[in-house]
């Protein structure tokens, strides 16, 4: 990896974003519009997942530097999310951030994109797809949800997080399959994001027990995802405990019409933490193949 990129352009803005005060990472000039020479990189648009106390610079911060030396990135807090988050009463769920994605490529005046989504951003990212097909070029999904599925017990504790040290300690390590990576810093950093009142009210407002209903609301029909004409790449860790290979990619394999997989054996939920290097490699090669 190279992470020759100036720290500077991965600190997000905050922007209105369709009403919405929305803190974006946009490491291109918004002025040069989306796309200029025909066969430069497309922006690339970085969707984080649903975790506590989750923003898009942690979710992002190790591979978005790789990407962003040879294409603009944009990477956005979600809807009841980190800087984005109001605490205020609001609808969620899978059209609310579609919609969300959507109004922040029109801010931003970017026409079509390439999307990378991890887990709850994954089904976002094949929502997006499916609602804007001419501005979505390509989709990664990793750890995906976004396919009918029984709501795992790893994404039902997810979900039913209250905010305390153990409890987001035990949540960290529902993530990974290398417990190396759960530092006490990482747990501090992600604890005190869980706290500050604006994100956790939005977080309280969520996902609320019986969670199937949002688990359900995450998955496309199978329709939509039929009816999907990109190239899609499914990563996958094979002992993710939060987003199970065996309910998720494997069924999303037999439904995308144009659709690879790649699973890292010895990896959990975090493929694009625990497998930065590869991850990066990977994501690249496919995008522009």
């Amino acid at each position: 990896m190279t992470n020759s990129i100036d720290p500077a352009r991965l600190t997000p803005q905050l922007l209105d974003v369709a009403g919405v005060v929305t803190a974006v990472i946009d490491t291109g000039d918004p002025e040069a519009g989306a796309h200029t020479a025909a066969d430069s990189p497309l922006p690339l648009l970085l969707l984080h997942g649903s975790g506590p106390g989750v923003t898009a610079t942690a979710n992002w911060r190790l591979v978005a530097p790789d990407f962003a030396s040879s294409r603009r990135v944009v990477a956005h807090d979600q809807l009841g999310f980190g800087a984005t988050a109001t605490g205020e009463d609001r609808r969620f769920g899978r059209r609310a951030w579609t919609d969300h994605a959507i109004a922040v490529l029109d801010t931003l005046g970017i026409d079509r994109v390439d999307v990378v989504g991890n887990s709850m951003g994954g089904a976002v990212a094949l929502s997006l797809a499916a609602a804007v097909p001419d501005r979505v070029r390509r989709v990664v999904a990793m750890g995906s949800v976004g396919v009918q599925m029984p709501l795992p017990d790893g994404l039902d504790q997810v979900w039913g997080y209250t905010p305390s040290a153990e409890n987001m300690e035990r949540i960290m390590r529902l993530f990974t399959d290398d417990e190396r990576l759960i530092t006490g810093d990482l747990i501090e950093m992600r604890l005190e994001a869980s706290r500050q009142p604006t994100v956790r009210a939005s977080w309280e407002a969520m996902f609320p027990a019986p969670r199937q209903r949002w688990l359900d609301d995450l998955a496309l029909s199978t329709q939509e995802l039929t009816g999907l004409r990109q190239p899609v790449l499914l990563i996958h860790g094979r002992d993710d405990r939060v987003i199970p290979l065996a309910t998720s990619a494997i069924p999303l394999l037999g439904l995308l019409a144009d659709v690879e997989l790649h699973v890292f054996g010895g990896c959990g939920h975090w493929t694009m933490i625990e497998r930065a290097p590869q991850f990066v490699s990977l994501v690249s090669d496919f995008l522009t193949a």
